[in-house]
């Protein structure tokens, strides 16, 4: 919530990146799929750390790019009309599955406790779900909760680069996160629970 707030603020910095982008050709759903390959390789290096432990360094930089991607795919979109309940789909779809292959790449490389990274895992999915769920019953859920996707994006990065030097981040970031997203869904049912009982639709 916090950190969608502070991305609000620089929605002129996102359109001065998105402008040109757009300008030589890339479009919304182009940014969503590299948002996701950027997810999928930093997956791999993750995974691939056994044999080398400074890959967990540009991992950490592919998942900061795939959340760069995550708010300039909007941006762009909202900038030169191209919003779409296609694009919105494919977004949101896709999102979830680039969450889903960095944290499973966690918990199979032995980074964290198997409970705690599908505990997560888990979390992380209802967070999106409790969202998509709530909006299609009229309930606006867009910045309710502590633990958005950029809030998570930001935890897993500083718990990557740390890993490296400190053994064991990447577990306390995998309960942090558990901690983080179960506690957004339980906001989320609270304020639909309000919005619908007031007879609202947000």
């Amino acid at each position: 919530m916090v950190l969608s707030r502070f991305k609000k603020l620089f929605e002129g910095l996102l359109g001065g990146l998105a402008a040109p982008l757009h300008s030589v050709g890339v479009r919304p759903n182009t940014l969503t799929a590299v948002g996701l390959a950027f997810s999928a390789s930093a997956a791999v290096l993750i995974y691939m750390h056994k044999s080398m432990l400074e890959l967990l360094y540009p991992s950490a930089a592919l998942i900061i790019l795939s959340g760069l991607c995550d708010a300039l795919d909007g941006t762009m979109a909202r900038m030169f009309g191209e919003e779409t309940p296609m694009g919105g789909f494919l977004d949101s779809l896709l999102d979830r599955y680039g969450d889903a292959v960095v944290i499973c790449s966690v918990i199979v490389s032995g980074l964290c406790n198997p409970v705690w990274g599908v505990a997560a895992l888990v979390g992380s999915l209802l967070v999106s779900y409790a969202r998509a769920r709530g909006e299609a019953l009229g309930v606006r859920m867009a910045s309710v909760g502590l633990g958005e996707r950029a809030e998570r994006i930001i935890i897993l990065t500083a718990a990557t680069l740390i890993e490296p030097l400190a053994r064991g981040a990447l577990n306390v970031a995998m309960i942090v996160l558990t901690a983080l997203t179960h506690v957004t869904v339980v906001q989320r049912a609270v304020h639909f629970w309000r919005r619908r009982g007031a007879g609202g639709n947000a």
